[in-house]
């Protein structure tokens, strides 16, 4: 990734990397401002191979961040922003950085607690109000510059190193250069190794899909911190030399404001986002009319949005595939082509498989299927991470021979197109972020009226799927559903904690004493088919 952001320095310098409301920043000084926190970070002890963890939105003190954490030779790990204090522990206990870079708001609400108890020594703390002059009210109604004590500021500390570069660094493709964290079967955090030629190759990829004689950018508006926002958005802009246009994070009236300024000509995003603007009382087929590319990703995408967007916009919104495992990308829609519905299930087609991918369709004992027939999807290719981090009996159990075996279970038709129509695992899909049952039960087994748990996902016409909890209580306690949902709400991100909670005196189990989770998921699932058909 450093070659590559040399090369685009090097043949663009003056053109606009960022743009952040009306602040601007080129290339070249996107290179100098993360030169600077580079040798800040070096400088206070940072080596190769440290970690360096990012716990911010879309800002421009994201990318440099992630680009100086490189310069320093370090392995760099995005933090989603919502996270607290239960899920940071988790993760940066088992990344166990030598770095953070934080919001200053995001220090004080949890970095700050969570660093000092791991003990970690290097802090630098930033605010969404620097580089920019706007501070729209519909994001920035309750930012306050809030600096912490014994946390350098990003930009004084880059500044302070104008004109200073970096010891150089060797690397090669084979390096990590992102820790990205998902979840394992258990609900455990796993961090996907991403190298740095996984995510070269992906964002190439990107890039070559951009017309060298189409003018216009990148809109973000999938966040930086997830894989797609990392490579498909990030490390893309700096492969075709674009300008990345960041808005902090996603806000309906705010993108669209966003997108008649800037004039993007691509955009990629989960189905929900397209969902919201589509529904936003003052949008024109104006907003996009620069765009030549919109993709979807992260969530399941319904055909019915896909030509509701074209009928209203003019836009045909590209289908596509992928985890963080395949570092974003597995599958897309190839130019020209627009994804088949399969007719029995009414699912769309999520692509083909891209450049020098394969992907194939197995059986429970590993054997490939035959075209039609549904089964485990299997990938591999130049994007698939070598392995997960300091875990590898999980690595062996999914990543075999450089295949990567998805847990995501489809099948492909007779033309070549691929088709997710179910998951392998209880995970749940809220909006493109992954849920895991087992995460939101230890939390629920926090309060002491809570004597069982059990999550599970539930359709839901926005988010794809919601997390609905059912529950026993202790003998003798009494809790309310809104009650419980408030104290997940208080220890989960936003799309973790449940939207429901149903409270039943026993929940169903094995002879051995295993609660039947599917069981429960298939009555929740019932009784909101019920409910519609009532309707």
């Amino acid at each position: 990734m450093l070659d590559l952001l040399a090369d685009t320095v090097r043949d663009h310098p003056d053109d606009v990397a960022l743009t952040y409301f009306d602040g601007r920043l080129t290339f070249a000084e996107l290179d100098e401002l993360s030169d600077g926190l580079a040798c800040h970070l070096v400088e206070r002890g940072v080596a190769g191979g440290d970690r360096v963890a990012v716990y911010l939105q879309n800002v421009p003190q994201f990318a440099i961040a992630v680009l100086a954490g490189w310069k320093a030779g370090a392995i760099v790990v995005p933090l989603n922003p919502m996270y607290r204090l239960h899920e940071l522990t988790k993760i940066l206990g088992d990344a166990r950085p030598t770095a953070v870079i934080s919001s200053e708001q995001g220090w004080h609400d949890v970095v700050g607690a969570v660093a000092t108890a791991l003990e970690i020594g290097i802090a630098v703390t930033t605010s969404e109000l620097d580089l920019q002059t706007r501070d729209d009210q519909r994001l920035f109604a309750k930012s306050r510059r809030n600096p912490a004590e014994g946390c350098a500021d990003l930009l004084a500390v880059a500044r302070s190193y104008a004109g200073k570069r970096p010891p150089a660094v060797s690397s090669s493709a084979s390096d990590i250069a992102l820790l990205v964290y998902t979840s394992g079967t258990s609900g455990v955090p796993k961090g996907a190794t991403n190298t740095h030629g996984n995510v070269v190759f992906n964002a190439e990829g990107t890039a070559l899909r951009l017309d060298e004689d189409t003018p216009g950018g990148i809109f973000a508006l999938a966040p930086l911190f997830h894989i797609t926002g990392l490579v498909v958005q990030f490390a893309a802009a700096l492969a075709a030399g674009r300008q990345l246009d960041l808005a902090y994070r996603f806000e309906p009236g705010v993108v669209l404001d966003a997108l008649a300024e800037h004039e993007p000509a691509f955009m990629v995003g989960p189905s929900t986002a397209y969902m919201a603007l589509m529904n936003h009382p003052e949008v024109s087929p104006e907003h996009f009319a620069s765009l030549k590319m919109v993709h979807s990703g992260g969530a399941p995408l319904p055909s019915a949005v896909v030509e509701a967007f074209r009928a209203r916009f003019g836009l045909y919104i590209r289908n596509g595939y992928g985890l963080t495992e395949t570092t974003a990308t597995a599958t897309s829609v190839p130019l020209g082509k627009e994804a088949p519905v399969d007719a029995a299930s009414g699912t769309l087609a999520v692509g083909v498989p891209t450049y020098n991918t394969v992907l194939r369709v197995v059986d429970e004992e590993g054997s490939d299927l035959a075209v039609g027939e549904v089964g485990e999807i299997v990938v591999e290719g130049p994007m698939v991470v070598p392995a997960y981090w300091n875990k590898p009996e999980e690595t062996a159990a999914s990543i075999r021979d450089g295949r990567l075996h998805t847990g995501d279970v489809g099948f492909m038709d007779e033309h070549g197109w691929f088709y997710v129509v179910d998951r392998k695992k209880d995970m749940i899909n809220a909006s493109g972020f992954k849920v895991w049952p087992r995460e939101v039960e230890d939390v629920l087994y926090g309060h002491p009226a809570v004597r069982e748990a059990a999550v599970v996902g539930v359709p839901d016409a926005y988010r794809g799927e919601t997390v609905k909890a059912f529950i026993s209580l202790a003998h003798g306690s009494t809790a309310t559903g809104e009650e419980l949902v408030e104290h997940c709400k208080q220890q989960l991100a936003a799309y973790k904690y449940p939207r429901s909670v149903e409270i039943i005196d026993e929940l169903p189990k094995t002879a051995t004493g295993k609660i039947l989770r599917r069981q429960l998921r298939d009555t929740a699932r019932a009784g909101e088919q019920h409910g519609r058909n009532e309707q």
